[in-house]
């Protein structure tokens, strides 16, 4: 097994990394990673309904789309992830085996932490690790998230889904009580040390295990499944299953209730009402918005087209644009 020593802490760069692993890898694979601010959606999630878009628009977080399906997860330098990267065609959910060697770490720091429900572990009945799996051909992913001196405040506000009114068919969290490792050990170490901890008992517990750091090579391969999948609008909301949205605020000029549907991340249908004042046909850009990505950039470059004030007097182009956010 490789253990993989890897202090990148971009949550795009470290998703290609292990996308990177299966597919080219044929040694067995553990790793842990750490990335800054950012919130980490499951293959099947619609991104919009799990994060608080405008404290994640606000704040810089980004968000980026896995292999794997399962919930959400806030990412910052005080949680470290793991991951085990397989070739293996019989242990596909089998989050006991790969969480084994966390608990064992744990143990040793005088921890009683457990596995719990489908995928989680939790202190006292607390959660501080989410896993999920993916496979590709004969190989299997696992990975997991470990609470260890995480921002639970900065992760509630990320991860609150917004107030618009999202109908989604997709999959969304379950929030659950969630705690920090460090608040549960004997001895202050920080999350450094505890990343050490795990990477020496992988190496004193599997057999033929060495350490191993990304070659330049790596790297460049690595960089570029990055740019093609984990940093694209396609992937990372356009790959959202469909769902329809309702919001209303009201402006200086007046009432605006907005529906609209998405389909593969774009427009499928937008109607506005409210009781504002118009001279021209609103028509004019519900129209204009079918089969527009459902991204403020592309929204404004429709709305630009439009003298705005002879549809929404007194409304501006930004306070349009937040009814879909």
């Amino acid at each position: 097994m490789k253990i993989v020593l890897n202090e990148n802490t971009s949550l795009s760069f470290n998703m290609a990394a292990e996308e990177y692993m299966m597919k080219h890898f044929e040694d067995d694979i553990f790793m842990l990673w750490r990335a800054t601010s950012s919130i980490l959606i499951g293959k099947n999630q619609n991104a919009l309904a799990e994060i608080n878009y405008d404290y994640v628009k606000e704040n810089k977080i980004d968000v980026v789309r896995r292999l794997s399906g399962g919930g959400t997860v806030f990412c910052d330098l005080g949680n470290t992830n793991f991951a085990f990267i397989v070739t293996d065609s019989t242990s596909f959910s089998d989050f006991r085996k790969f969480t084994l060697p966390i608990l064992e770490v744990l143990k040793k720091l005088g921890v009683n932490a457990e596995f719990s429900g489908r995928n989680d572990l939790t202190i006292e009945g607390k959660k501080f690790s989410g896993n999920a799996q993916y496979k590709y051909k004969d190989r299997l992913l696992h990975h997991g998230t470990l609470l260890f001196s995480s921002d639970i405040g900065n992760l509630a506000k990320s991860i609150n889904p917004p107030k618009i009114k999202l109908e989604s068919k997709g999959v969304t969290s379950v929030k659950s009580r969630v705690t920090n490792i460090k608040a549960h050990l004997e001895d202050d170490i920080d999350i450094l040390k505890f990343r050490e901890l795990i990477n020496e008992h992988i190496n004193e517990t599997v057999e033929n295990a060495s350490f191993y750091k990304f070659t330049s090579e790596d790297i460049k391969a690595i960089t570029e499944i990055e740019e093609n999948r984990f940093k694209t609008w396609d992937w990372n909301y356009g790959n959202s299953p469909k769902y329809k949205g309702y919001q209303t605020k009201k402006f200086t000029g007046g009432i605006v209730e907005t529906f609209f549907e998405i389909k593969k991340g774009a427009f499928t249908g937008v109607k506005f009402y409210g009781d504002f004042f118009s001279k021209s046909e609103i028509s004019d850009i519900e129209n204009a918005l079918i089969g527009i990505a459902h991204t403020e950039i592309e929204i404004k470059k429709i709305l630009r087209q439009f003298m705005l004030d002879d549809y929404f007097k007194n409304i501006t182009a930004d306070e349009i644009i937040s009814l879909f956010f």
